[in-house]
């Protein structure tokens, strides 16, 4: 018996192992499959962008033709004159609701603003001019390399490419901050064009700029060019949310983009540009130029190979201006035409370490290429890509991301990926909001037809009562346990609304805010939207769980260290990948509750879980 028993357990355990190797080899093909298809995809929306950058490139004449009768040149003095009475030749009819914008700009007019621009409304052109005309009196006293420090703000925030996507900017304030003098900015160009929202990035970054000159700085970016515009769809959009003014207010823009800088340096170390560099980069020739002289690159880009047919003026200053604007870095050394692009030129890691010791740099930050995962180092470190769009090709196709410096200048990158509850977040932790959706959640039940006499309703139909009222898309059915929801009765599965709805109440009337609102207000909540599976792929790093627990510390009034809260994170982190997704973090909850249980504990009301 004992030998026909071991031997039936070995068959069994020889089986399993085989099973184990088979589950094995086919999820490395499926691994293997999904990764092959995600490099063809990219590679697809890759070439189509880039050829469409090509033809933009050969057609430049046709378009310049159009520009040329669409918005007739003028001088610098005429320009200067006719925008000085922006204000008085537009009148705003009393039916306008939205903000009244006056100048010089004051906090007040920019949250006002920034508000309207999340509720969809649109800024009436005589503002819109206005504030353009103001813009452009600033820019144009600028020099074409800003030079900024991290000793006054302690860190300065580096974000990447926008093009139109407005819930990243308003993702990027909210976890960062708005920007001031003390949270300083350099928006590293691409703000326009792909995007439906590129006005509204266009006048949330230019209304900050004016209040905070010294906390925004803007640096050009290639789409920075009304030609582009034509193709990419900026010129598109101006003109179908202001059918009247729009030509008038992309001539202003046209002026303002030729007076945007073309870069910006960090404590004389780190540089920030758009696109990159070249083997005859010079920052000391490029420091000189007359930047407003080049309206369009396009024609300095396609002088590259066909220099013949242009004066010196675009052959040597011109260039510096395409290669700093529509250059990407190569593995290879040297540097070679970019007719990928059909722009600019590629260049290598001998390239970069000449042109930063020349000119005493560290590091070189710049953007123009979208990355999977926000962010790509190379060049032994030495170039940091960084690009801000989440979802540029496609929904969850990359996530977005920015860059902190501090004193030490070692970057610290931040991800994210925007969805359709990135604007509702934000409005989440208001009171009110949480008081008035408590009430509409237990009208809801009510009115869903659940049973009266028992008072008992399934989880499944509870968690849909909740996400139809709340609209946050979480785990409700997971979240149960910390929302003190407990299954009574004898029927498994099954909630006693009534109890709950107790739970709900307001008891404290200085704070009003019951069960839910203890969970929404604490910063639980901004954890688990950041660790949801649509946003961010489902992870949340370690430093965003470290930064979540400060605040969440902060707010109880208890004291953590950050050794503990690593240990924490650590713990946390079941399959040890460094970082923490939304399983793990649901699994540690149930851990702890289901312990809590067996010492005969229950969670203190009067503190989160």
């Amino acid at each position: 018996e004992p030998c026909g028993t071991a031997k039936t357990e070995g068959e069994m355990g020889s089986g399993a192992m085989r099973a184990a190797l088979l589950i094995q080899r086919w999820y490395r093909q499926y691994a293997a499959r999904l990764e092959i298809r995600r490099r063809c995809t990219w590679s697809i929306f890759q070439s189509i962008e880039y050829a469409g950058e090509q033809d933009q490139i050969k057609l430049y004449n046709f378009f310049g033709y159009l520009m040329d009768h669409f918005t007739p040149a003028s001088s610098e003095r005429e320009f200067y004159n006719s925008s000085k009475n922006l204000d008085t030749d537009i009148e705003v009819p009393d039916t306008y609701s939205g903000p009244h914008l006056t100048f010089p700009l004051c906090t007040h007019n920019v949250t006002e603003l920034l508000e309207a621009i999340k509720h969809k409304q649109l800024l009436h052109s005589r503002y819109v001019l206005q504030l353009l005309g103001e813009t452009w009196k600033l820019l144009r006293v600028l020099p074409n390399i800003n030079v900024v420090s991290t000793c006054q703000s302690k860190e300065i925030t580096i974000c990447g490419d926008l093009h139109g996507h407005l819930e990243d900017l308003l993702l990027v304030f909210y976890k960062n901050g708005l920007p001031s003098t003390e949270t300083p900015y350099v928006f590293n160009g691409d703000f326009v064009d792909r995007g439906k929202d590129s006005m509204e990035i266009l006048l949330i970054l230019f209304s900050f700029q004016l209040l905070y000159p010294s906390g925004v700085h803007l640096n050009r970016g290639n789409h920075e060019d009304h030609i582009v515009n034509l193709r990419y769809g900026f010129t598109k959009e101006v003109l179908g949310k202001y059918k009247v003014h729009g030509k008038r207010i992309l001539k202003l823009l046209q002026k303002i983009f030729s007076q945007l800088p073309l870069a910006t340096v960090i404590d004389r170390k780190v540089l920030v540009l758009h696109g990159g560099i070249s083997d005859t980069t010079d920052l000391r020739l490029i420091a000189r130029l007359e930047r407003h002289r080049i309206c369009s690159l396009l024609r300095s880009a396609h002088a590259r190979t066909h220099t013949h047919t242009y004066t010196l003026f675009f052959f040597s200053v011109g260039l510096q201006l395409v290669d700093v604007l529509w250059s990407d870095p190569m593995p290879q050394d040297g540097c070679v035409p970019n007719k990928v692009r059909g722009g600019g030129c590629y260049w290598g890691p001998d390239v970069t370490r000449d042109v930063l010791q020349r000119h005493k740099l560290q590091l070189l930050i710049r953007s123009h290429e979208c990355k999977q995962d926000g962010y790509e180092f190379c060049h032994d470190r030495r170039v940091l890509t960084i690009f801000s769009a989440s979802n540029y090709y496609e929904v969850d196709s990359n996530r977005g991301a920015y860059v902190q410096l501090g004193p030490d200048l070692n970057p610290h990158l931040i991800q994210y990926q925007a969805s359709r509850s990135t604007l509702f977040v934000q409005s989440v932790l208001n009171p009110h909001h949480l008081e008035d959706s408590t009430r509409r959640l237990s009208h809801t039940a009510l009115l869903m037809g659940f049973p009266s006499a028992p008072g008992m309703i399934s989880m499944r139909h509870w968690a849909v009562a909740t996400e139809t009222v709340l609209h946050l898309g979480l785990p409700w059915r997971m979240l149960r346990s910390q929302l003190l929801v407990s299954q009574g009765g004898a029927q498994e599965g099954m909630l006693n609304y009534r109890d709950w709805f107790r739970e709900l109440t307001f008891t404290d009337p200085n704070n009003r805010v019951g069960t839910m609102g203890r969970v929404v207000r604490s910063d639980s909540i901004y954890t688990l939207q950041k660790i949801r599976p649509e946003n961010c792929c489902g992870l949340i790093s370690f430093e965003e769980f470290r930064q979540t627990w400060r605040l969440l510390s902060a707010h109880l009034q208890t004291e953590i260290s950050d050794e503990a809260i690593s240990g924490l994170a650590s713990s946390i982190d079941f399959n040890k990948d460094g970082s923490i997704d939304i399983n793990e973090f649901m699994e540690a909850f149930r851990l702890v509750s289901r312990v809590r249980s067996q010492e005969g504990g229950r969670v203190n009301r009067g503190t989160p879980p």
